[in-house]
């Protein structure tokens, strides 16, 4: 874990990520803020989990300081962080601690997945919206809670990746933003694209996610010096798939 305690120094909260030491289960998440948040996810969603991902839509989107964010993009420093299963949980905590509209949209159209996340098919979505002219209601797909809806990646991703950057997205995304109360977006992550940049710089801001054990410090910090480079601002990062705590006595040698 040195590998990412480094990395938290960087953040400044250390303190509220590793103190005071506590038993924790194996792919249990934990949570700290600021920029503004950290949570470490299991494989499955069991009560322990619920609550960290509550934590984390709270501390990110209720309980920031100044204007809350509306429109937040969820990107991996690396493929394989878990991204889409974060943004899609956060999503559903969300939806179910507001009263507003909460709207997922896959922009990861190089390994979409979001759709999978909740089984459901992804026939038309982000990809046709982007090449058509209608509506982007009709590529809306609702879900469970009913305040909670999703615009998979759609039909044809390959050839609308460059789209994500056009003047059509930031079309698309404002059509969105007046349809719904809040707007998570899935995209690629840093290691493959600089897309979660333009499209953040289109949004609130974004969140990191980090795997445990597999993201290297440098990685992670190139990647929020990208962000802060474009201004975009940083709401968190997100540490997950950890396993094991630090043991108090390593801990206090720190």
């Amino acid at each position: 874990m040195s590998r990412n305690f480094e990395l938290l120094q960087q953040f400044g909260k250390e303190q509220e990520v590793f103190s005071p030491p506590t038993p924790v289960r194996s792919g249990e998440p934990e949570v700290f803020a600021e920029p503004e948040s950290v949570v470490a996810s299991p494989s499955q969603l069991d009560n322990a989990s619920t609550e960290e991902v509550k934590t984390l839509v709270q501390r990110v989107f209720l309980l920031s300081a100044g204007q809350a964010p509306h429109t937040v993009v969820f990107a991996g420093s690396e493929s394989g962080s878990g991204c889409s299963w974060i943004c899609a949980r956060a999503a559903e905590a969300l939806a179910r601690q507001v009263p507003g509209s909460v709207c997922l949209v896959d922009a990861n159209l190089r390994a979409p997945g979001l759709h999978q996340q909740f089984g459901i098919p992804n026939h038309h979505g982000l990809s046709d919206a982007l090449r058509q002219s209608e509506p982007v209601g009709i590529f809306v797909t609702a879900l469970s809670p009913s305040n909670l809806s999703i615009v998979s990646c759609g039909s044809a991703p390959e050839g609308a990746q460059g789209l994500l950057t056009s003047n059509r997205m930031r079309t698309r995304l404002h059509e969105l933003r007046s349809m719904f109360d809040y707007v998570l977006i899935d995209t690629s992550a840093m290691s493959s694209s600089k897309e979660a940049i333009v499209l953040g710089a289109l949004s609130d801001g974004v969140v990191l996610v980090l795997k445990a054990n597999s993201s290297r410090k440098e990685t992670a910090r190139s990647a929020v010096q990208e962000f802060q480079t474009a201004k975009v601002r940083v709401l968190g990062a997100v540490l997950n798939q950890r396993k094991f705590p630090i043991p108090e006595a390593i801990y206090n040698k720190l």
